[in-house]
């Protein structure tokens, strides 16, 4: 399965798990500038950015691994450049939630990491 494929896969992967804790999926893949926004979503009256992260084998290393302070920067810009294309948005209380994908076997395993970073909003 090659890179484009494995991430859809896991992108498909977690909107069905937020979904089934309550979240509700706004958009997929925001290409903003400056880069992308995997999954927004609300829970409740909270707006979520989530951050997808997937790993084949562990061998690779654990996939929260990959969401660093320049990860974090980056993810902040976008979520302000998101909330200026989206004004009816912008009273809303907002988090940064994390989706962490890897394999065990044969079997997925999947973590949401609620509020996974707090950001310095710029």
């Amino acid at each position: 399965m090659d890179s484009k494929a494995f991430g859809l896969l896991a992108e498909g992967m977690a909107a069905r798990t937020l979904t089934r804790l309550g979240y509700r999926i706004l958009a997929r893949n925001v290409r903003l500038p400056g880069g992308e926004l995997d999954l927004v979503a609300k829970q409740g009256e909270t707006l979520v950015f989530c951050e997808i992260k997937a790993r084949r084998t562990p061998l690779t290393g654990a996939p929260g691994e990959a969401i660093d302070a320049r990860k974090q920067a980056r993810l902040t810009r976008l979520a302000i450049a998101y909330l200026r294309a989206h004004p009816e948005l912008a009273n809303c209380d907002c988090r940064f939630d994390a989706v962490l994908l890897w394999r065990e076997g044969w079997h997925w395993q999947t973590e949401v990491i609620p509020d996974a970073f707090r950001p310095g909003w710029e």
